[in-house]
């Protein structure tokens, strides 16, 4: 492909070379460059791409794409100037990858809790249908039925445009997608063309990298600032801040709600740890879920469908069969007649809303024994408030590692009893080690009793000192399970 097709669109400051050379590849990671790539050099968080250029070069780049020009410039290589790197290179990668967003209907999901489980549950619901989908996920992408491992919830823009072109190629007509705060902040999804957006909610989370709320709900909302007319932006009026996601929006604005009149209106009629009855749309439905949080992700699927032109009777029928997503309450039955739910929760409002959804069930008849952790090196203001929301709901709490990365387990513990008074503290227990977390957990459960595993839910490690060591909560609860 030529670059000069390539960087069609990119507004540029200068350009030292020749546009009309054939192009073989575009990275951003001089460590994957080969001959004949472009190299552009993004200021990132953790390093200045700038400083790589040599390297590509010497890899085999034969265009760089940068801020700052060297100051000494090769005369076989093109440079090409820009103001902002991060701002372009999605539009790059849009255009050596063919634009694959104009031959799918993209539908982005985005906020704090329910990204994961609304896109998932689109992507299986549209396979239903007969269609071939793609799924770009927390947990793994889909390509159809065939996985594509990750490790961001929105990868890179070069890395998301070859996957979009390898959907587009293997003849997917849709492709659901959590879009992260991150990849908004970062613009790794400028270029792509959404044909509807998806707002969940918003809580505290991620403020080590945006630093206040306000930013954090500023990069939420600038998704939906960007979607064109032709789309539409469906929120969730529950959430406080739902209509101020859509206020500027060109989009066509829907809404759906488990409390109050909207486009796509839900009532749970009655909830069992087997599944919930549901109203929506005033038509009763049966679904394998659980929880009012799961009802509104539940309304957003339906809503969501029905605005890409499914007939709303079609989609309530495929919703009853649908089942809940990996480490997104989980839950597993003891011969002892306890239950365990693993459940991916890592923020105090999730933590709340499984806790919520435990007793609207369990209806006090039994306890609620919380084993619970915060990840390291992230946002340590919300530990306290987690810890709160734990000893909040649950008879008993016990505090654990979760993924320490480079911190200590025990100042994450510490940071989180930190929030908690004497009286609290009497429900508390913290046990470092999460395996034998878990095992006192079920040691203490009696009969109708509840276990809720938070914070994990699919991952199948833990992150200690940069190393990811296998660890899997069902595992554990399956192997205590075996023994009982």
């Amino acid at each position: 492909m030529k670059l000069g097709d390539i960087i069609k669109g990119v507004k540029t400051v200068e350009v030292h070379g020749n546009l009309n050379c054939d192009i073989k590849g575009v990275n951003i990671d001089s460590r994957l460059i080969k001959e004949g790539h472009i190299f552009i050099a993004i200021k990132g968080t953790q390093a200045d791409g700038h400083e790589y250029i040599e390297k590509a070069i010497e890899k085999g780049a034969k265009v760089v794409i940068c801020q700052d020009l060297p100051e000494n410039l090769k005369e076989d290589i093109c440079y090409i100037k820009v103001v902002d790197t991060e701002d372009i290179v999605g539009q790059v990668a849009t255009n050596f990858y063919g634009d694959p967003t104009s031959k799918v209907e993209l539908v982005g999901v985005t906020g704090t809790n329910g990204k994961t489980t609304i896109a998932t549950l689109l992507y299986d619901m549209f396979r239903k249908f007969g269609y071939k989908v793609g799924l770009i996920s927390t947990v793994c992408n889909y390509i159809d039925d065939k996985p594509v491992p990750t490790e961001h919830t929105t990868p890179d823009p070069i890395t998301l445009n070859k996957l979009l072109g390898q959907m587009a190629d293997e003849g997917c007509k849709y492709v659901f997608m959590e879009v992260s705060s991150h990849s908004i902040s970062q613009k790794r999804i400028g270029g792509l063309k959404y044909a509807g957006g998806i707002f969940t909610n918003i809580t505290r989370d991620h403020l080590d990298y945006h630093k206040t709320f306000e930013n954090y709900l500023k990069a939420k909302k600038a998704f939906f600032d960007h979607l064109p007319k032709s789309a539409f932006a469906l929120t969730n009026l529950d959430d406080k801040n739902g209509l101020v996601m859509t206020q500027n929006t060109k989009a066509k604005v829907s809404d759906y709600s488990i409390r109050s009149i909207s486009d796509f209106k839900g009532k749970v009629l009655e909830d069992t740890f087997e599944g919930m009855s549901m109203e929506i749309n005033n038509i009763e439905v049966n679904v394998q879920f659980i929880g009012r949080f799961n009802a509104s992700n539940l309304l957003a699927v339906y809503g969501a469908a029905c605005l890409l032109g499914k007939k709303p009777e079609d989609v309530l029928l495929v919703l009853s069969t649908l089942r809940p997503v990996a480490g997104r309450f989980d839950s597993l039955r003891s011969s002892k007649g306890y239950t365990a739910i693993v459940d991916y929760a890592h923020t105090p409002d999730a933590i709340e809303n499984v806790l919520n959804a435990i007793h609207e069930v369990l209806q006090g008849k039994g306890e609620v024994i919380t084993v619970v952790g915060a990840g390291g090196n992230r946002d340590k203001g919300k530990r306290p408030i987690m810890a709160q929301e734990a000893v909040k709901q649950s008879d008993r709490v016990i505090i654990t590692s979760d993924n320490p990365r480079f911190e200590e387990p025990q100042d994450i513990i510490n940071d989180m009893v930190a929030g908690l008074n004497k009286e609290q503290m009497k429900k508390v227990v913290c046990i470092i080690d999460r395996k034998e977390a878990i095992r006192t957990a079920c040691m203490l459960a009696g009969n109708r009793d509840v276990i809720l595993v938070a914070g994990k839910g699919h991952e199948n490690y833990q992150d200690i000192k940069g190393v990811k060591h296998h660890f899997d909560d069902k595992e554990i609860l399956k192997e205590v399970f075996d023994n009982e």
